[in-house]
């Protein structure tokens, strides 16, 4: 009986602890975002931006809110 309670405190405890870990992984994440936001996004972005062609794809408005740049980016190009 002894040695069955001792069984059973140990699983609690070893359980205790996976699960301790296993919160502890999740909740740590990444440590490095894996798409940084200055990346470019697309061959056409970087190809661009080598040219100094890149278009922006979002522009703030008066009130500060960004909004996407459909005017710079669907007039025609002047080359």
């Amino acid at each position: 009986m002894l040695r069955a309670r001792s069984t059973s405190s140990l699983r609690m405890k070893r359980c205790i602890l996976c699960i301790a870990g296993c919160c502890v992984v999740i909740l740590t994440g990444c440590q490095k975002v894996l798409f940084p936001q200055d990346s470019p996004r697309t061959q056409y972005e970087t190809y661009d931006q080598m040219r100094q062609k890149f278009q922006p794809l979002e522009v703030t408005d008066v009130f500060g809110t960004p909004q996407p740049a459909l005017r710079a980016r669907l007039s025609p190009a002047a080359d």
